[in-house]
């Protein structure tokens, strides 16, 4: 007998936890004082980037692939190079970014197994000091 694997996107509970992520992510850009760097390098709507990043998210953690089936490969690095971003950004990223999870992933290894890559990509994103 087999064991079915699943992914963290079925983990932490697909499209709905997903939504609730990236919603919550763009939200506390736009609204947090200590991410104004970090929102400042964004178009004047983040409608464009929410989507964008529920869509990169859903394949990143193991749901269809909507990131790619949509705009091909990632390259992330070379998609933000329009974008200076320094310490103060990735930092600022990564504040939203962890307060949007602990908010919508309740389960703290889920969050864990989420962080950590998600921390790595954001410092390999930093293009200036």
């Amino acid at each position: 007998m087999s064991e079915e694997v699943i992914t963290l996107y079925q983990a932490v509970g697909g499209e709905p936890t997903i939504r609730a992520l990236s919603r919550r992510f763009y939200e506390l850009m736009d609204t947090l004082p200590e991410a104004r760097h970090v929102r400042a390098v964004h178009p004047p709507t983040l409608e464009g980037s929410e989507a964008k990043f529920y869509d990169y998210m859903t394949g990143y953690l193991g749901g269809p692939p909507l990131y790619t089936d949509k705009h091909g490969h990632p390259r992330l690095r070379s998609r933000h190079f329009v974008a200076e971003i320094g310490p103060a950004e990735r930092d600022e990223w990564l504040l939203c970014f962890r307060q949007a999870l602990e908010e919508t992933v309740p389960h703290p290894k889920l969050r864990a197994l989420i962080w950590e890559p998600i921390e790595r990509l954001a410092f390999h994103m930093q293009n200036k000091e």
